[in-house]
C-alpha cells in the first residue's frame, strides 16, 4: 500500500513524507527535480519526477498507488479535478487534500471523488515566518501591516494529521481545522525570535497596499495577494481561535512557535 505525496519537497510535503517513513509506510515522493530531492529523503523513499499541476504525465507516478496526498497550490484549480479523476482511475482509494484556504474546485473534486477523503484546513503556517528572513538578517526589522493574533500551526503537525488520515480509519469525509497551541501577534512572535537569536528585532508597520505590492513583487498574482493580505486584516475567529485537533488526532500536543523558532533559528542568522 503506497502513498504518493505531491509537492514532496515543499514546506508541508516534506514533513508528510517524513511522517509516513517514520510510521514504516511505503512512500513515493513527487517532485519536479528528483536529483535535487535525493539528498533530502531516506533511501527507502521512491522519488519520481513530475508535478500534480500536469496530471497527464503522472501515469507512472500513480502506478500501484492507493493513497494520495494533494497540496492545493496556486494555479491548480484548472487541472486539479483532472488530477483527482486520474488518481481514482489509477486505483487510489484514500485522499488527503491540504486546502488552499477555501473549498475550491480541487477540494470539491476530492469530496466528489467517490473514495475516502479528508480535508486539512490549517490556519496560518508557522513557516510563513520565513518571509522575514531577509529583513531580519540585513536590518533587524520585521515589516507587517497588522499586529493581530494568529493561531499558527507547525507544518510538521499538519503532516502528522495528514499521515493519520491516510493510514488510520475513521477520518473519511472529515474536514479538520488545524491550529497551534496558542494565538500570537507578530510582535509576540518577534519577541520569541529575538530571544532565540540573542538580538533585538523591531516591528515596523507598513500599509495594507505596501504589503500587497510586496507580495506581488514576489510573483504572486494581484488577486491572490489581495486575498492573503485581506486575511491578515481580518482573519476572523477561526484564524485566532486555538483548537485541539492536532492533539486529538495525533495523541500529543501541537508544537509551539517557540519550538518552530528553535528548529529554524539558523536561517535567520
Amino acid at each position: 500500500m503506497t502513498t504518493l505525496v505531491t509537492g514532496a519537497t515543499g514546506n508541508t510535503g516534506r514533513h508528510v513524507v517524513a511522517e509516513l517513513v517514520r510510521r514504516g509506510e511505503p512512500v513515493r515522493a513527487l517532485t519536479r527535480n528528483p536529483a535535487a530531492a535525493a539528498g533530502r529523503f531516506p533511501a527507502e523513499v521512491d522519488i519520481v519526477a513530475g508535478t500534480h499541476a500536469e496530471p497527464d504525465g503522472l501515469n507512472a507516478a500513480l502506478d500501484g498507488v492507493d493513497r494520495l496526498h494533494v497540496t492545493v497550490t496556486p494555479g491548480l484549480a484548472d487541472v486539479g479535478p483532472a488530477l483527482v479523476r486520474r488518481a481514482v482511475d489509477a486505483g487510489v482509494r484514500r485522499i488527503t487534500v491540504l486546502w488552499g484556504g477555501a473549498v475550491g474546485p480541487v477540494e470539491q473534486a476530492v469530496a466528489d471523488s467517490g473514495v475516502e477523503w479528508t480535508r486539512l484546513e490549517p490556519q496560518e503556517f508557522m513557516s510563513n515566518t520565513l518571509t522575514w528572513v531577509e529583513s531580519v538578517r540585513d536590518e533587524g526589522v520585521v515589516r507587517e501591516p497588522y499586529d493581530l493574533p494568529s493561531a499558527l500551526v507547525h507544518e510538521a503537525d499538519i503532516a502528522a494529521v495528514a499521515a493519520a488520515a491516510l493510514l488510520d480509519d475513521g477520518h473519511a469525509g472529515r474536514a479538520y481545522n488545524l491550529t497551534g497551541p496558542e494565538a500570537l501577534t507578530p510582535r509576540q512572535r518577534i519577541a520569541l525570535l529575538s530571544r532565540a537569536l540573542g538580538r533585538d528585532l523591531a516591528f515596523v508597520p507598513i500599509t495594507h497596499d505596501q504589503a500587497v505590492e510586496r507580495l506581488v513583487a514576489t510573483g504572486v498574482s494581484r488577486a491572490d495577494a489581495d486575498y492573503v493580505i485581506g486575511w491578515y486584516a481580518d482573519p476572523g475567529p477561526a484564524g485566532s481561535t486555538v483548537v485541539d485537533t492536532v492533539q486529538r488526532l495525533t495523541g500529543r500536543p501541537a508544537r509551539t512557535f517557540a519550538r518552530w523558532v528553535t528548529d529554524h533559528a539558523d536561517r535567520f542568522r
